[in-house]
Formats: C-alpha cells, sequence, structure tokens
C-alpha cells in the first residue's frame, strides 16, 4: 500500500484499523498506522534494509502477524530447530566446505513480490551464502554458515517479513501432489456438473424446438445463469486470478500469460449472455462458457498428471518413505521392536526393516544381510546385495531376510533429498527452448488480443449481430494454450525419463546439449574403467604349486585386508569356490612392502626377490614367494565400467568424435584407448591440461561433452558445454556438473542420446502442431465460422494432443 492509503486502513496488511487499536510509526519520512504490533515490526524490517519497494508491487494480505515479531528473540516454539538432532535432520553439508544447505517450504507466499521479498531479506542475513526460491513449488534453498546464524534464525526471519517457513520433508511431498490433484478434481467435477446441466437446459435451442413458451424459455435461462456462476467463480476462479496478476506485473515482464485472453473471453461472454439474458435479446453463451471451462480444465488435469509423473526418480521415491517403522530401543540387549512415526527416529537408533518393506533412512547395515532394490535410485534392475557394514538408503525396498541398521542420517541429510534438491535446481533453471517458447507466447497474446477486437470491429460495420460472437471466438479459439505447453511439457516428460534411467539432469540445457554435441571427451579411472581391479592372470614360477594352491595361500594372507588388490585377490578365490588355507604362522604387514607368514611373503616384486612382469594395461601386480624362491605372479586389470560399449557404439553412430584423456602414464592410457577403440587419446594429464585440452576443442568449432568422476576432474567439467559426473555419495553434492549419473552402468547415457532426439521430435511436432491449429483457428474465428464453444473445445483439443504427445517420452 502507497502513502495516499485512507487513514483507517493499516499500512501493511490494508486491514481495517479499529478505533484505540492504532499503532503509529514514521518510515521513509512518512508517518504510517498500523493495526498491531507486529505489522510495524514487519514493516519497520522491511524499509530498514531498504526493501519498501515491496510496497508498490505486492498482492494484498489481511493476515495479522503476532506481536512478538517486534522483539529481534527466537521465540520458544522454533529454538528446538537449532538442536544438534534436529540440524542434522533438516540439514545437509553444503558445497563449501563448513556451510550446511537446508530447503525450507514457504507459506503465505501470494505473489512474485513475495518472492522477491523472501530472497532479498534472507541474503541480508550474515552467514547467508546463498538463496534459491521455486515459486511454482514455494520452496527455498538456502546455503548457509552454522558458525553466523542458525536454522531457527532463518526461520524466525522469514516470519519476521509476514510469511512463515518450515523445514521441508521429502516424504511429505505426496501430500502437496495429492491436494493440487485433488483441487483440480473438484474444480472439474463442479464445471463438468454445470455443462451437461446447462447443456441439457439448452437443448430445445438447438433442436428448435418452438413448443417452449417464453416464461419458461426465461426460466431456463436464469437456470442455466445460476448454474454458471459457480463455474465462473470457482471453476474458473484460479484462471482469472492468474490473468489478474499477468495483468499486474505487465508493466515488469512486458508479456501477458495464457490465462488473459482465456478470462477475458470468459468474461466478456458471461457479461454479453448476462445482459442478453436480462433484456431478453440474444445468445445466452452459457452453454459455451460451461462447456469451455470443462474442456480446459480436463486439459490441465491431464497436464498436471504428465507433470507430476515427470518428476519421477528420486521425487517418486521421495514420496514412497514410510510413514512409521520398527524402532529397537532396546539393542542389543533386546530385539523386542515398537512402533514409530519415521520424523520421531534419530541418528543413532536402530531399526529393523522387514522384506517388502521400505527403508525409512540412510544407515548402516549392522545384523543379517539381505538384499535390496536400489533402482529408482541409481537405475540398477538388479538387487544389491548387502553385508555387515555396508550402507542402506532411505526409499529403497528390503527384498530378502529383515535385517537391523543403525540410523546415520534422516531427513534432508539423506542421499534422496540431496536428490530432490538437485531435481527441485534442475526445474529451477529453463532451458533455453522453454525460454524461448514462452517468451514467443507472451507476445502472441498480445497479437491475439489485437486481432480479436480488430475483427470484432470490422463485424460491427459488416454484420453487428456476430461481432461479439466473434470476439470471444478469437480470444478462445487462437488462445496459445497449446505453443505455451508444446516445449515444456516435452522437456519435463523427458527429465523425467532420464531420471527414472539413473541420469540426474541439475541444469536444463542437457538434453538439448546432447543433441548438439560434436566430440565426447572421457576419463579414465573412475569413468571408462570402475577403478576397482579384477585378478587377470595367475603366472606359476614352480610347477608343485597350481592355480588353485598359489590362489588359496595368497587369499588367506589377504584375509581382512581393505586394499584393493587384497579385496581383488580374496573375490577371486571367492568366484573359485576355493577354500583358504591354513597359516601356521601370524601375519605380518610390512609397511610399503607386503606381508609374511613364517617362510612366505606376498607383495611387491623387490620385497619377495622377483622379476617385475611387464604388461600393458595392467592395474598393478603382487607376488607370492617363500624361503625357496618365486611361487606365483598375479596381474591385476582394471574393469571397463558396465554399458561403455553400448556408450561408444550410440556415440560412433551419430558421429561423435570420442577422446580419451587421463592423468595415467601415457602407456596404460594408449593400451586402454586401443582396447576400447578410441583414436583420440592423451595420458599423464594434470587437470590444467584436460581444461586447455576441451578449451583447444571449443576454439575449433566443436560442441564438447565431457564425463568425468566429479571430484578430481572438475576442471574437465566445468570447461565443457555438457558435463555429467558419475559416482554416488558425495559426489552428489560436490559435482557441480550439469548431470549426474546415479547408475553404475554408462548405458543410461546412450539411452539418453536417442532421448534427446527423440524430445527434439516431439518438441517440433508439437510446435508444428500448435502453428497449423493457430493458423487455422484464427481466420475461421476472424471469418464468424466458428462458434465460441466450437472453440474452446478446439482449444482444449490442440492443448491436450500436445501434452498426450509429450507424454510419450515417459515410455522411452
Amino acid at each position: 500500500m502507497n502513502s495516499n492509503s485512507p487513514n483507517n486502513s493499516c499500512y501493511h496488511c490494508g486491514s481495517f484499523i479499529l478505533p484505540g487499536d492504532s499503532y503509529g510509526l514514521e518510515l521513509g519520512g512518512i508517518p504510517r498506522k498500523f493495526c498491531c504490533a507486529g505489522c510495524m515490526a514487519i514493516a519497520q524490517t522491511i524499509h530498514g534494509e531498504g526493501l519498501e519497494v515491496f510496497y508498490a508491487r505486492r498482492a494484498q494480505s489481511s493476515d495479522k502477524p503476532a506481536a512478538y515479531l517486534a522483539s529481534n528473540e527466537i521465540p520458544e516454539s522454533l529454538a528446538p530447530y537449532d538442536d544438534l538432532s534436529l540440524l542434522g535432520r533438516y540439514t545437509r553439508p553444503s558445497v563449501e566446505d563448513g556451510n550446511l544447505e537446508t530447503t525450507l517450504r514457504l507459506e503465505k507466499i501470494r505473489c512474485a513480490a513475495c518472492v522477491w521479498l523472501c530472497e532479498q531479506h534472507l541474503r541480508r542475513i550474515p552467514g547467508v551464502k546463498d538463496v534459491q526460491i521455486n515459486y511454482v513449488s514455494q520452496k527455498v534453498k538456502v546455503d548457509f554458515s552454522p558458525e553466523q546464524t542458525s536454522l531457527a534464525r532463518l526461520l524466525f526471519e522469514v516470519e519476521r517479513i509476514g510469511y512463515e517457513a518450515w523445514p521441508f520433508e521429502p516424504s511429505l511431498s505426496i501430500e502437496k501432489s495429492k491436494k493440487e490433484r485433488r483441487q483440480l478434481l473438484t474444480r472439474l467435477g463442479v464445471a463438468m456438473l454445470g455443462m451437461m446441466q446447462v447443456m441439457m437446459y439448452a437443448w430445445p435451442s438447438y433442436v428448435g424446438d418452438s413448443d417452449i413458451t417464453a416464461e419458461y424459455d426465461l426460466l431456463l435461462g436464469w437456470t442455466s445463469w445460476v448454474l454458471t456462476v459457480p463455474v465462473m467463480v470457482y471453476s474458473a476462479g484460479p484462471i482469472f486470478q492468474a490473468a489478474w496478476r499477468s495483468v499486474a506485473s505487465f508493466r515488469q515482464t512486458h508479456m501477458l500469460g495464457m490465462d488473459v485472453p482465456i478470462a477475458l473471453a470468459l468474461a466478456l461472454a458471461f457479461f454479453a449472455g448476462t445482459v442478453n439474458l436480462a433484456t431478453g435479446s440474444g445468445q445466452g453463451y452459457f452453454d459455451s462458457i460451461t462447456m469451455f471451462v470443462a474442456f480446459i480444465l480436463a486439459a490441465r488435469y491431464v497436464e498436471l498428471l504428465a507433470r507430476q509423473d515427470a518428476q519421477g526418480g528420486a521425487e517418486a521415491l521421495a514420496k514412497q518413505l514410510p510413514a512409521t517403522c520398527e524402532r529397537v530401543p532396546n539393542y542389543p540387549s533386546s530385539q523386542q521392536v515398537e512402533i514409530v512415526p519415521v520424523v520421531n527416529c534419530n541418528p543413532g537408533e536402530v531399526l529393523r526393516i522387514s522384506p517388502g518393506d521400505v527403508v525409512p533412512a540412510d544407515g548402516v547395515l549392522i545384523e543379517y544381510e539381505s538384499a535390496l532394490d536400489e533402482s529408482l535410485l541409481t537405475g540398477e534392475s538388479k538387487p544389491i546385495d548387502k553385508k555387515i557394514g555396508d550402507r542402506v538408503y532411505a526409499g529403497t525396498h528390503n527384498i530378502l531376510n529383515p535385517l537391523l541398521m543403525r540410523i546415520d542420517a534422516v531427513g534432508q541429510s539423506t542421499r534422496i533429498a540431496g536428490i530432490a534438491s538437485l531435481l527441485d535446481q534442475a526445474l529451477q533453471a529453463k532451458p533455453l527452448m522453454v525460454s524461448l517458447a514462452e517468451k514467443w507466447a507472451g507476445y502472441f497474446v498480445g497479437f491475439l488480443l489485437l486481432s480479436a477486437f480488430l475483427s470484432s470491429a470490422i463485424w460491427m460495420y459488416v454484420d453487428s449481430s456476430k461481432a461479439w460472437t466473434v470476439l470471444v471466438s478469437v480470444l478462445v479459439a487462437s488462445c496459445p494454450c497449446a505453443l505455451s505447453l508444446a516445449v515444456p511439457t516435452a522437456m519435463a516428460a523427458a527429465q523425467g525419463a532420464v531420471t527414472k534411467l539413473g541420469l540426474l539432469i541439475v541444469r536444463g540445457h542437457v538434453l538439448e546439449g546432447l543433441v548438439k554435441a560434436t566430440d565426447l571427451v572421457l576419463d579414465k579411472t573412475g569413468t571408462l574403467t570402475m577403478g576397482q581391479p579384477e585378478l587377470k592372470e595367475v603366472v606359476i614360477a614352480r610347477p608343485e604349486f597350481s592355480r588353485a594352491d598359489a590362489l588359496s595361500l595368497a587369499a588367506s594372507m589377504e584375509a581382512g585386508q581393505k586394499h584393493p588388490l587384497a579385496l581383488s585377490l580374496l573375490r577371486a578365490a571367492e568366484a573359485d569356490n576355493l577354500s583358504l588355507a591354513t597359516l601356521s604362522d601370524p601375519i605380518t604387514n610390512q609397511l610399503g612392502r607386503g606381508l609374511s607368514s613364517g617362510v612366505y611373503r606376498l607383495g611387491s616384486a623387490a620385497w619377495v626377490g622377483a622379476q617385475q612382469i611387464k604388461q600393458e594395461g595392467q592395474y598393478g601386480q603382487v607376488h607370492l614367494g617363500d624361503d625357496k624362491g618365486l611361487i606365483a605372479s598375479f596381474i591385476f586389470l582394471d574393469t571397463p565400467r558396465a554399458g561403455l560399449e553400448t556408450l561408444l557404439a550410440a556415440a560412433k553412430s551419430r558421429k561423435i568424435a570420442v577422446h580419451l584423456v587421463s592423468g595415467d602414464d601415457p602407456a596404460t592410457v594408449a593400451w586402454w584407448a586401443h582396447e576400447v577403440g578410441i583414436h583420440s587419446f592423451q595420458g599423464a594429464c594434470s587437470p590444467e591440461d584436460k581444461y586447455h585440452y576441451i578449451e583447444r576443442l571449443q576454439k575449433e568449432g566443436h560442441f564438447v561433452w565431457a564425463i568425468g568422476d566429479g571430484i578430481n576432474d572438475a576442471p574437465l567439467l566445468a570447461r565443457a558445454d555438457i558435463s555429467i559426473a558419475v559416482g554416488a555419495g558425495a559426489p552428489l553434492a560436490t559435482a557441480g556438473a550439469d548431470a549426474i549419473l546415479t547408475a553404475s552402468s554408462l548405458a543410461p547415457l546412450a539411452k539418453s542420446l536417442l532421448l534427446a532426439d527423440k524430445t527434439q521430435l516431439i518438441i517440433k511436432e508439437n510446435l508444428i502442431w500448435a502453428l497449423v491449429y493457430n493458423l487455422l483457428a484464427i481466420p475461421a474465428a476472424m471469418m464468424g465460422w466458428v462458434n465460441p464453444w466450437v472453440a474452446g473445445i478446439g482449444m482444449s483439443l490442440s492443448s491436450l494432443a500436445v501434452t498426450l504427445n509429450a507424454w510419450r517420452l515417459r515410455k522411452a
């Protein structure tokens, strides 16, 4: 509210000030009046930070804030959020060391000005490093230093400017989705009922029934009017609200939303129908209005289902988190369980997960081995065997045996919450094609309004009885709903599909970039290969020892060791079903050399007294010997990542040049390049060398797609036009890449290439359909060949067509 507001209205909330309840304060040199201390405190805070422009652009509120906001003290109701157990639930480590990140759900957000005020105010709080608000989901992601501010302070500061914020729990997101669907479905139901009844009353006029008397005709007309009112007020209410917001913000955006012509057409048709009914002349239009609203809400309901389904993957997984779980309060003395709400569980507590149940939190398996389905989290379709000490993640399904786990992360600290946060970030970043489509749709609305009023004015001279009908028909028939939905629905559906494959898109340009990619740059260790050695060959030096004898003896010495080569020996012995040899002497670890047990030695060539075996591409080797000399040499090779062959074949089919750059020695890199069929390679590369390698390609006009492990490949990922980090756990939070491959296989990237092509094709189909429809509909409506209700059906079916076409990407 501005300075010329009435003296009896509150400057902040606009409500009427009761006699004796007035609070006065001078702000910006102008005396202001308030209805309560809370409003006065909020206005003082806003002006104190130089954010008073908010009052010129906001939507009005009549909510009265609490009086305690006048104080700077955090209220007792918010203080528990600084407790360490709750802090662990509602925050997660940030990319910047020592900082925390939290996602808050904002309440009472009414318009873009509210978003602007919240963001500006939070950024001014000492310790807040970054603020990102998603207006659609009404969530805010805050990066802050726990040494300078706190979670409770963030919640209180949002409240101090007139809003509410609560820590967001991913498992509760289903409630918002359900509520949104339920509200839209209810509005659609009211519109459908109104349409059926009004169409029934309008039937005599369709068939030209002359037996209806004037009194009955008038009664049917006013009954139709009564039935149309709730459709206009309730069912079409959000359309009018969106249109009003678009008009109100026109001075800032210089564009009008697609709801503006719809609202204008509905308002004009209802006004004209009411006037005609009252004067007893002309059409009623109520059948057209109700049918139009019903059809457009039906199209939007399908669009909503597609949008919510497109969130897929991690968001869908978050919705599956159980509300209750089985806690073991007296472990290990007793394994008696109690049923408790998941929100009451804390790190350190022990849970029992029965077969078929969903794991409610992140933790470590402490008893009973099992197998878990992590497909929606990682894209891996096979169940993952879990042993004692292995990590288990919230949202995964226990398949085999009942297990006991100790919680180490709940709420926003869980891996699934981190993925959901990245999805929010992806939704905030609009791809270029979406931005362009929205921009042109906004300009098209202006063209549409001009065409509608111009054609109506021409018809006033030609045939004034058709002017009003033509105006409404043009507004309805040529609404750019299909045009504005053509790109975003396809992109949303495609992003949902690749998320389910195991590729988490963080920035919106990835799918567009995959279509344009000319070069693919791969790192070796951790990307092209797994970085996990496998026993490739056993070279026996003495005939009295067989391969099984040597491997059994070496595995016995490595039992309990955690070195990658030791684990590889143990896996090889287990794969051959070998029983470990019994050693009479204890095993001693000689640092930097190897292991010894009595006369046996296992380790480096120098330690055992053997010759190093030269073999290209090897990961490493160990040697086994005794007091008589060398027994056997074990040669290890890194394992290629699953799906590599599929990815390289897909790149070759698209004529994408593949490059291998690695910090490994040139001979090893060359061997791997020849092994997998890559012709361009470079070894012994520092992170800076990788950066410059991509820079050279880009200077030659190439569009570079890079894949790295997300940790030591930061420069490589930062320089590339599209970057994908391979990894799970820590890399999810630190990669900073455009997309993250959560699956262990590279096959999803090959599928994503095909999906990117299919997405481009569907976008083109949608745009062509929307363009052809408008080129046909606008002239037909301007010529007076289309009635408003026919125009409404055509526009709704057009929107429905592009949504369903985009929905096909879900099956990719």
